[in-house]
Formats: structure tokens, sequence, C-alpha cells
């Protein structure tokens, strides 16, 4: 009689152990912070959580606290939070004058930043941002930039590399909002010491560097600003024309006189004319490519059709992009070098619109008056009194 051969069952595998959450602070709880990054980091609630807030603001700060729940604990000062709860993660929605001693800071602290926009005052800041962080695997701090991170944004910057769209000649690039005197109201807006910039820095820059992600960079830019309505130190508006590194010219214009408000970027291709319409966030249905004449085959075109998922262009999108930088140790988008390109871009901008001159990209570096100034102490434009005005 054959025995029965009995094979033993293997012992189930466990299951792996979720990765423990990052923890994460804000600095700032007004409302970018409280509109924003708050639902952002919701969002993404398995991945990170809110620990602490930081704000001057006593009574602001404690609204935050109760809405964002009872695990966040309230600071009045960032570095007694950096000592008290070591968080993986700092984002920061302060104003501007802030930007580079805090994100410094919270690097130096071990933390990752993501800082909105504009980063800091200057190129000269930003630099020091840089030397702050990790050599190899942070930490980093990037730029909110969050209109590179929409899936249609993602889909054209695919179509443009590939070729599929053949190469870029003509490029407008448009940021037309309006802002009122009460807008301006608010001590620190309209100040080179506090803003940092007129809308050129506070309110185009996001198209732009939308237009610069999308093209790769630029190489020459020529530029005017004035002031026309408001009584402020920086420019309320500005127009430029730029030449891109493959030879294609563009325009841009960033204004807060316009009672029509649009946020637009046109880009037309050799096979295609590539166009985005939208005013503080963009969906897919936002995007829109109109083929060349010549262009017959409809199944290439089809393949410009906008994805399937829509994903707008949002905090969300970019947080989520940035944890992933983070549980990799590499560099996000929207920092270093590549953060850097739009803030060079509206340094040159101001610039060549204060100086009449042309600026190449590369040009602005130590000892030249705009690393450090985004007024570069021009005597028309320079805040008067305070000595920063050169002849």
């Amino acid at each position: 009689m054959q025995a029965l051969t009995v094979e033993a069952e293997e012992p189930p595998v466990p299951a792996a152990a979720p990765a423990p959450r990052l923890r994460a602070a804000v600095v700032g709880t007004g409302a970018i912070v409280s509109g924003s990054h708050l639902p952002a980091l919701r969002a993404h609630g398995d991945r990170v959580e809110l620990i602490a807030a930081v704000d001057v603001d006593t009574d602001r700060l404690k609204a935050f606290c109760e809405t964002a729940g009872p695990d966040v604990t309230g600071y009045t000062d960032l570095d007694a939070m950096l000592a008290a709860e070591r968080p993986d993660l700092v984002l920061i929605g302060t104003p501007p004058a802030f930007h580079r001693d805090q994100t410094v800071a919270a690097l130096r602290a071990g933390a990752w930043v993501l800082c909105e926009k504009p980063p800091c005052l200057s190129l000269e800041e930003y630099d020091e941002i840089m030397a702050a962080e990790g050599a190899e695997s942070g930490p980093y701090a990037a730029i909110v930039f969050q209109h590179r991170f929409g899936s249609g944004a993602v889909h054209a910057r695919e179509l443009l590399a590939s070729g599929e769209l053949g190469a870029p000649r003509v490029v407008h690039c448009q940021t037309t909002w309006h802002r009122d005197t009460a807008y301006y109201a608010v001590p620190w807006r309209g100040t080179w010491a506090s803003e940092g910039g007129g809308p050129a820095m506070g309110h185009g820059i996001h198209q732009i560097d939308l237009m610069l992600d999308l093209l790769g960079g630029w190489s020459e830019i020529r530029a005017m600003a004035a002031r026309l309505v408001h009584d402020v130190e920086t420019e309320d508006v500005s127009v430029a024309t730029v030449r891109f590194p493959d030879g294609a010219l563009g325009t841009v214009v960033n204004s807060v006189h316009s009672p029509d408000e649009v946020s637009r970027i046109r880009i037309d291709c050799a096979e295609a004319t590539l166009e985005l319409t939208h005013l503080y966030g963009h969906e897919n249905h936002h995007w829109h490519y109109t083929p060349a004449p010549h262009v017959t085959d409809t199944g290439r075109v089809d393949r410009w059709r906008n994805p399937a998922t829509d994903v707008p262009s949002s905090h969300v999108a970019q947080i989520g992009e940035f944890l992933d930088a983070m549980g990799e140790g590499r560099r996000p988008r929207a920092s270093g070098p590549d953060g850097r390109t739009s803030l060079e871009f509206v340094s040159a901008l101001y610039k060549s619109a204060f100086t009449g001159q042309p600026v190449f990209a590369g040009e602005i570096g130590p000892g030249d008056p705009y690393y450090s100034r985004l007024h570069g102490g021009h005597p028309q434009w320079a805040p008067k009194g305070t000595g920063e005005e050169t002849g």
C-alpha cells in the first residue's frame, strides 16, 4: 500500500507593516495655508500627518489649530517648534520677507521644505537656501509652483519635449489680473523689502514658471515696467519680449489693471498651437490643441487630446510628488537650479526694465546689483531714504 504524502502548508506571509507617516508642520496659518496647504495634507493623510503650526498671531494660530485638529500643537516661535517637534516636512506660507530665514532654519533642523512663491527676495537669498540643503539625499527646499503638476501640464510638456508638436516659434505668457487699492492696504504688499516685487514677482511668476518648464528655459529678455495706478514701491505692470534657447520669440505681460482677468499661455509650434486659458488653476479642459493646416492625420491629432484622467493643478498634486521625492531621497522638482530658473527670469525682467538693456540668462551673479536686490538700487525704483539707491 502506497503511503500518502502530505505536503506541509506554507506559513502565511505576514503583511508588510505600513510605512510610518511623515510628520509635517506649517509656518503661517493665513489663507494660503488654511485654504490650500491644510486640504492638501489631508488629501495625503495616509502618508503625512500635520503635527504643528507656527504663527505670531495667537488668535489666528488658535483658530487654525482648532480647525486642523486636536493633534496639532501651536507655536509662536519657529525655532522652538523645530527643536520640540523635529518635523520631517515644513510648509511655509508667510509673507515673502521671511521665506529665506525660515527655509534655512528648517533645512538646518533636518526638515524638507515646501515654500510658497516667491521663494525669497533675491537670487542671493536663493543661493543661500541652496547652500543650506543636504548634499546628496536632502533635505531639499522646493517652491510651490503647483501649475506645473496638473495632468494637462504634464501632457503638454511631454508633447513638446517629444517634438510631436514641432519646434516652438511664437510664445505668449499673460497674467492680467485686477487688484484694487484695498489689496495694497495690506502693509507688506507693494514693497521691495517685504513682497519682493510687483505683479511679475507676486502674480505672474506662476505662469512664467509654467512657460519656462514647458519650454526648457530662456536665453534673453528685454522689458519695460511702470507704476500706472497704485502708489507702491514696485511696478504694477510689466511687459517683456523673450528669446528662448531654440530661437523662439515670446511676450510676457503681467498686470494688476485688468478687469477681465485671465491667465494664459499660448505656444505656436510648427505642427500645432498649444493654448492654456484659465485664472487661478487649470484642469484638462483648459488646454486646447489646434493643428496646423498641413496636419491632416486625425490619428496624430487624437494623440494630442488631453489624458482621460484629470488631475487639476493644485497643492494636492505638487505635495504628492514632493512626498514621492522625500520617500526616494531625491531632489524634488521646482527646487535647486530647476526652481531658480523662474526667479532668475524675474530678476532679469526687472534689470532689463530698469536699465533699458537686454539681459541674458546667467548674467546676474555676485557683484551685480540685481543679484542682491531686485530693484538693483536704481534711483527711480529703490525705496527712498533707505540708502539703497545707487547712481
